[in-house]
């Protein structure tokens, strides 16, 4: 089974927040909320620097997933 590259969680427990699951490595849970990451997985040993860099990339392109998302929600 192929899986997204990201997918929206929602939960009625916490109806303020907006979550992005990333299911790449690295897998993590983004609150966009308040921008507050979760990872799902102990990350391999790696250049630090060049880890922030990749996840500033892909919080920017979870933001953009779910900006997209809900575009297509409106004109559905």
């Amino acid at each position: 089974m192929d899986f997204p590259k990201f997918v929206i969680g929602d939960n009625t427990d916490y109806p303020e927040d907006i979550f992005v699951i990333h299911l790449e490595y690295p897998r993590f849970i983004i609150n966009l909320k308040d921008d507050d990451v979760e990872f799902m997985e102990d990350l391999e040993e790696e250049n630090e620097s060049e880890l922030e860099s990749e996840m500033e990339h892909l919080i920017t392109i979870a933001g953009e997933f779910y900006d997209r998302e809900m575009e297509r929600y409106e004109k559905a």
